[in-house]
């Protein structure tokens, strides 16, 4: 399985090399950085399913299994569910499996896209920050160790921009650090989990739609 595939070749020499077959692929959104690679790996494997929203039909047209918020399927022999974070675009899904990387790992893992960043949010091209905050407040409501696989690695520039807003912040500016050095040695700061975005995300902490929308405006104008 695969979520959101930018590009092919990295997916397919990475199953190539380890003899496995891509059965699914599940889309969050229709941006291209999230679907560009997945033409080709249908013409590699075009068994595989293509789960995505049946509202975005028209812009994901090589789905093969229309899903909608709220429903749960059969996914390689896991149960998959899908959640409605609208906000960042008009159709936007995101998936809980409630297992890791490993059958042995009880930790659940969300595939959220980009809705939900380490330390930060997607910005609003198609809903509103009142779509943001519902969105949010669902994913909140999963349990504090799920991993959050977001889609981009925004982390040290998110709490940088946090640290600056907030500079009393003890528990932002602790993890601002340790980003930092984890990027200054080349290292990836993803996965994230909710409790971890529950004590440092400010998008994640505000209390209304309005706040929201502060800080939506405050970042997406922010030049630090």
């Amino acid at each position: 399985m695969v979520v959101d595939p930018a590009i092919a070749k990295p997916v397919i020499d990475w199953l190539s090399h380890r003899d496995l077959a891509l059965e699914a692929i599940l889309q969050t959104h229709h941006h291209a950085d999230h679907i560009g690679g997945t033409p080709e790996l249908l013409e590699h494997w075009p068994e595989a399913s293509v789960v995505a929203a049946a509202a975005d039909l028209e812009r994901i047209p090589f789905q093969t299994m229309s899903v909608k918020a709220g429903m749960q399927l059969d996914l390689l022999g896991q149960p998959l569910q899908v959640i409605d974070v609208k906000a960042h675009t008009r159709a936007h899904l995101a998936f809980v499996l409630p297992i890791g990387a490993t059958p042995t790992d009880p930790t659940p893992a969300l595939f959220c896209g980009d809705t939900l960043f380490a330390g930060g949010c997607g910005r609003l091209f198609e809903g509103s920050a009142a779509d943001m905050h519902q969105a949010l407040g669902r994913l909140n409501r999963l349990p504090g160790s799920t991993r959050v696989h977001c889609a981009h690695e925004y982390t040290e520039g998110n709490l940088r921009w946090a640290r600056a807003l907030r500079p009393d912040n003890t528990a932002i500016a602790k993890r601002l650090a340790a980003v930092t050095d984890q990027r200054s040695r080349g290292e990836l700061t993803l996965p994230s989990t909710i409790d971890k975005e529950r004590d440092t995300n400010l998008f994640l902490q505000a209390g209304s739609a309005e706040e929201l929308a502060e800080l939506r405006s405050h970042k997406d104008s922010w030049r630090g």
